[in-house]
């Protein structure tokens, strides 16, 4: 049902401007891999902003645009970058919506994006190694960056009473970048971290990790890695070995399938996402369960206004050419204009094309700040129930 209503949505549009300019879109993100089981509600609110678009008929004189999906698999550059490069020679895209991790995403910039000069927004690659990555004006992200996110988790901790912990992060720039962030915080609070280590993904078995971990001691265990790789075998191994009963979850931890996968043992534990109780949230929110897909996910609303803003951009330069609207992505992602909400999309095109201004305020409550990356918004969260339950935002 869902499929079908996105795609219905498109079809139609598609149908009614036969003839009219083609728009593509890539969306790459990270199907296979450790973070699957949350990619595919962030491939569905791009689309969900695409197929908006398209039912108003009006971006760019009635252009249509066209989702194009590929694979980051979210931990091999070699293969994000051959399906980036797949999406930019063969597909044509004209604009790239992801990728999703960070190490991906800075080779996918290197390697293709920017050599070939195609804009790329990501919704979810936060490590603060890309605020200074050579882009050429073309990188943007609508997650904050973990310089951050470290702060706020350390803040978190804080709040909760909690000195002393251990920490473990995926030994990628995602990991070490948060882990760094963190540390560095935690310690200007006062606080302790045990051991500071790396842990691989894709193993069997992470009881040497964990022995390491227990051996140092802590509160509880900071785990900056993946839902579906080596962050849930830590977790995992933690509790079969009594090492330690209580997690703090980062970004990457963060997924409905963690917390059923692991069961009631979960309970307790707590973190952090990016997030915001603003108005568009909730409208967001809405839409996205009338399409069929949970718009509470990780990254999903960011993956919304990453596409929003692509098309917006677009209509402010009257162009679909990366080399032209790549300069009118902060233009509508920021004060002055008119604040535009999910939902809207078609009402921002008309102001556009009236030369009126827009200020997009999306699903995350979008502030673009220089070098094109989000200010930043936390949703703080805990484990109850067997649920993600929201307690807080910062």
């Amino acid at each position: 049902m869902k499929k079908m209503l996105l795609a219905g949505v498109a079809t139609a549009a598609l149908a009614g401007a036969a003839g009219a300019q083609e728009i593509k879109i890539g969306i790459i993100l990270g199907f296979t891999g450790p973070l699957e089981s949350i990619t595919p509600a962030m491939a569905d609110g791009a689309e969900l902003a695409i197929a908006e678009v398209n039912a108003a008929g009006t971006l760019l004189a009635g252009a249509t645009v066209a989702s194009v999906r590929a694979d980051s698999t979210c931990i091999d550059a070699a293969a994000a970058t051959a399906a980036a490069e797949r999406l930019v020679t063969s597909d044509n895209v004209n604009a790239i919506m992801g990728a999703d991790c960070s190490g991906v995403t800075g080779a996918i910039l290197a390697n293709v994006a920017m050599p070939n000069g195609v804009v790329m927004i990501s919704p979810s690659a936060t490590s603060p190694g890309l605020t200074t990555a050579e882009d050429n004006g073309y990188f943007f992200r609508t997650a904050p960056s973990d310089a951050r996110q470290g702060v706020v988790m350390a803040d978190i901790l804080r709040d909760r009473g909690i000195s002393e912990v251990a920490l473990t992060y995926t030994n990628n720039d995602y990991g070490k970048g948060l882990a760094d962030s963190f540390a560095a915080a935690f310690a200007e609070r006062g606080g302790t971290v045990t051991i500071n280590a790396a842990h691989e993904d894709g193993k069997a078995d992470y009881s040497a990790e964990v022995g390491a971990l227990a051996s140092a001691g802590g509160e509880v265990l900071v785990v900056a890695g993946y839902t579906d790789q080596g962050g849930k075998g830590i977790i995992q191994a933690s509790l079969d070995s009594g090492a330690f009963d209580t997690f703090v979850l980062p970004d990457g931890m963060v997924g409905q399938q963690l917390v059923d996968d692991i069961g009631p043992l979960l309970t307790g534990s707590f973190g952090q996402l990016p997030g915001t109780d603003s108005q568009g949230t909730e409208i967001f929110h809405g839409m996205a369960s009338e399409a069929g897909f949970d718009g509470t996910g990780a990254f999903a609303p960011e993956s919304y206004d990453a596409t929003a803003l692509i098309m917006l951009a677009m209509e402010a330069a009257g162009s679909a050419d990366s080399s032209v609207f790549k300069d009118h992505v902060m233009d509508v992602a920021n004060a002055p204009g008119e604040q535009i909400f999910p939902g809207e999309l078609a009402k921002a095109i008309e102001i556009l094309k009236a030369g009126g201004e827009i200020d997009y305020v999306g699903a995350t409550a979008v502030e673009l700040i220089a070098p094109g990356e989000s200010a930043g918004n936390y949703r703080e969260i805990e484990i109850q129930d067997g649920q993600i339950v929201t307690v807080g935002f910062r």
